[in-house]
């Protein structure tokens, strides 16, 4: 045996009972404090002592998690599955959140499916995970593996028009404004702007061409129609998409409730409100209470997710009236009708 075989044999031998407890009670604290590497850290010893604790394991996967290291989160989870570590349906349920952060949609519906079939999901869950399924079914399609890469390179194009209303994949449009943020937009400024104009025209792809519009300092008035709403715009004096003083408002009130009690719930929500903002853009949300908006994203997120959060509740919860609750709501579904049918 060699030394660094004794030194990890006397190591084992001279640990103390509840040794593995201290090191993750310390993992929770530094989780708490905003210290994810050191959790990471705390909880990886740990379960080199307990490697079958179900809350080590929990742990470790938020700590990776908000450590922006999904992968690890997923593969730590995933060994969860497959070795029967902790609640089965819970730790599917946490699975599929890391799934859905890593934008993984087809592997969900595919786990899904297999649940629903093999009447794995107990039956106080099925709602909440054949929401998920429909969810991800949706966003299924704009994934990359199931994706036709439809974009033409623009180089090609430059004595043509841009059809911009034949780009109807989210990745094709995607490159597509890539490519143009590359090049001389100004012989495809009439395209642009009869494609933001339009009714027809899909909110996110109109964000993303304001984007180039604005990256390429266009400073002449253009028209905009988004979500029924028509105004009159210079792209240059746009402030960029993810900067928004009434975003940061709103993901501010979320923190205070949901940060540290629920991250999962919290990042999800935040990614939902990214997504809107950026389908909104540069319209504002109104009329505008950060605390009303707040507490509709929060109640139509737990919804999605299965949880019981009555509007009375939540309203309470953020300290406002229940018809402020419901109007922003409305508000926000109509949202989600308008843009997924298209994405």
């Amino acid at each position: 045996m060699d030394k660094r075989e004794q030194k990890k044999q006397n190591n084992k031998i001279i640990l103390f009972p509840g040794v593995a407890e201290r090191l993750m009670e310390k993992g929770l604290e530094s989780f708490q404090q905003n210290k994810y590497q050191e959790s990471i850290c705390f909880f990886e010893e740990a379960m080199e002592i307990e490697p079958d604790h179900t809350d080590i394991h929990i742990g470790l996967v938020l700590a990776y998690f908000e450590a922006g290291n999904l992968q690890k989160a997923k593969e730590l989870a995933n060994k969860m599955l497959q070795s029967g570590i902790g609640d089965y349906i819970q730790v599917m349920d946490l699975y599929l959140m890391i799934l859905v952060q890593l934008h993984q949609y087809n592997e969900i519906v595919a786990t899904v499916e297999v649940l629903l079939e093999e009447r794995e999901i107990p039956k106080e869950k099925f709602d909440h995970f054949s929401r998920m399924l429909a969810f991800c079914r949706r966003m299924e399609r704009t994934s990359p593996e199931k994706q036709e890469r439809e974009a033409i390179p623009v180089e090609e194009n430059k004595n043509k028009k841009l059809n911009l209303f034949s780009y109807q994949d989210q990745n094709a449009q995607m490159m597509l404004a890539a490519q143009l943020a590359e090049q001389n937009i100004r012989p495809y400024i009439d395209d642009i702007k009869a494609y933001l104009v339009s009714e027809q025209g899909h909110p996110f792809f109109k964000t993303m061409l304001l984007n180039v519009m604005s990256e390429h300092e266009y400073d002449k008035e253009v028209v905009l129609e988004k979500f029924g709403k028509s105004l009159s715009l210079n792209p240059s004096d746009l402030p960029p998409v993810h900067q928004q003083p009434k975003l940061s408002a709103i993901v501010s009130q979320l923190a205070a409730q949901l940060e540290q009690e629920d991250p999962i719930l919290y990042e999800n929500i935040k990614g939902l409100i990214e997504r809107q903002f950026f389908l909104v853009y540069p319209l504002e949300l109104e009329p505008f209470n950060a605390a009303s908006w707040a507490a509709a994203y929060h109640r139509l997120a737990s919804e999605y997710h299965g949880l019981e959060a009555s509007s009375g509740k939540m309203a309470k919860l953020y300290g406002i009236s229940e018809e402020e609750l419901e109007e922003a709501l409305s508000c926000i579904r109509k949202i989600e009708e308008i843009s997924y049918p298209n994405i």
